[in-house]
């Protein structure tokens, strides 16, 4: 059975109904892995040893009639690496930086535990760039991670190594985390499905301090595999800061349900910055505007939610974040020009500027949902150009205009971490850029809480623009 274009669902059932063995599985995601990662820059660490003895647990556990039951782990015996800026236990930690190279984590994250309970192979770790800080994969301490698309160009940032993973057919689906857009920028440059969910739907983790804006996440080639992780981490855990609203019915079981007739609202203007939108990018939003007046939704232009100044603030909480990385001096010497940026910037930020940001941070906040409070969901392209060439927006001669490329890059994903509010992006549109074909993603979001909403509707359009997904990588 050729499992490189199942979906994590697939995979669980055929190895739960025995039709195939969660060792097989494993040992052909290993193999896909030693081959294709080098050509896509995927895994900085494949725990080829340790995945094998889970999976041969698992399928022990499966034989004698003792495995958990589907309920209790949804994806048994489905390969998901671990991005790595999250700790696996007896494997290595990096963080995407030459400061950490060669730390080994003592334990496992509280994300790795629940994937694990879920009845995932952890595979192995998977690339970012230093500290999960640029939208683009480019550490110093691996190889680039790059689009199956294109290998010329990027897989995106942070989780790009995730990403590069599930787009060639290596895994279907891999840990991610979305702290400006770190899942979204990804999926939408390796053709995927990336969800950011609503602030506290997902319970943060000790390695996510600060005032909300990361998320953990998955990327998936489906939108029920999506929807299915959500189920799996979406859960209230015992300490959770945030409290969201559960849903009705399960996350997965909203991708069946038909939403009545949604208002959509539509905005192509960049917000946070001034950018160039790509042709393609907005005949993405065209096609997905086609699509859902199809499927019987109001489409209207939405308001911009704020004037584009008062995004200063994102960037000084950015600086600040930057600057809490815990660094020796010695270690300090050894991290990237854009990281070193960052935390000078953070050092120049007094405590009571600070908090004048967070402060703004939370009036766009509450001012976004203001704006679009009539709206059902909104669209816009997920980025403003195609997938940037390796080392387009990299700069580390002007780590100010690397930051700045950036943001023009991506002048709508951040909206969403600042507000707080759920978005996906899903793979609707390709179209040839410089002689060859290229995904161009849209995002979705939704109001406060309303991932079921988001959900059924991504899966509606799904069914009536089924896309590709994976890319074949010799």
């Amino acid at each position: 059975m050729d499992t490189s274009n199942l979906s994590a669902i697939e995979l669980a059932s055929a190895i739960r109904s025995r039709t195939i063995s969660a060792r097989e599985v494993t040992l052909d995601a290993v193999q896909r892995a030693e081959r294709i990662s080098p050509l896509v820059g995927a895994f900085t660490y494949i725990a080829a040893d340790q995945a094998l003895a889970q999976a041969e647990a698992i399928d022990q556990a499966v034989a004698n009639g003792t495995a958990p039951s589907q309920q209790q782990a949804p994806l048994l015996g489905v390969p998901c690496p671990i991005k790595d800026l999250e700790p696996v236990a007896g494997v290595p930690f990096e963080e995407g930086s030459a400061a950490r190279k060669g730390t080994v984590a003592d334990q496992d994250a509280d994300i790795v535990k629940w994937l694990r309970q879920a009845g995932t192979v952890m595979l192995g770790k998977t690339n970012t760039p230093e500290f999960g800080l640029p939208c683009y994969t480019e550490p110093d301490v691996a190889p680039p991670a790059r689009t199956p698309w294109d290998l010329s160009r990027s897989a995106g940032g942070s989780s790009g190594g995730a990403a590069a993973a599930v787009a060639s057919g290596i895994v279907p689906i891999a840990h991610g985390s979305d702290g400006g857009g770190s899942i979204r920028i990804p999926a939408a440059v390796c053709g995927l499905v990336g969800l950011k969910a609503s602030r506290g739907r997902i319970s943060p983790s000790d390695a996510m301090p600060g005032p909300g804006l990361l998320t953990d996440g998955v990327l998936t080639r489906t939108v029920r595999d999506t929807a299915l992780a959500l189920d799996i981490l979406g859960k209230p855990r015992v300490g959770s800061i945030y409290h969201v609203p559960q849903p009705q019915t399960s996350f997965l079981a909203s991708c069946d349900q038909q939403p009545s007739e949604l208002r959509v609202g539509v905005l192509t203007a960049s917000v946070i910055t001034d950018a160039n939108v790509h042709p393609e990018a907005l005949a993405a939003v065209e096609k997905t505007v086609s699509l859902l007046q199809a499927l019987g939704h109001h489409v209207e232009q939405a308001p911009t939610p704020f004037a584009k100044e008062r995004w200063g603030a994102f960037g000084a909480i950015w600086a600040v974040g930057a600057l809490g990385i815990d660094l020796t001096p010695e270690q300090e010497l050894q991290i990237r020009p854009l990281t070193r940026w960052l935390r000078e910037q953070g050092k120049g930020i007094s405590g009571l500027e600070f908090s004048h940001a967070l402060a703004a941070a939370q009036s766009i906040a509450r001012d976004t949902q203001v704006a679009w409070a009539d709206y059902d969901i909104i669209l816009t392209p997920t980025l403003a150009q195609p997938p940037a060439k390796i080392g387009a927006l990299r700069n580390d001669a002007d780590p100010a205009a690397d930051f700045q490329a950036q943001t023009e890059f991506t002048p709508w994903g951040s909206i969403y971490n600042v507000s707080g509010l759920p978005a996906i992006s899903l793979p609707l549109h390709t179209a040839e850029v410089d002689g060859v074909t290229l995904p161009f993603g849209v995002m979705l979001g939704a109001r406060f809480g309303c991932e079921d909403v988001l959900l059924a509707v991504s899966a509606q359009l799904e069914a009536a623009a089924p896309w590709q997904r994976t890319v074949a990588i010799n």
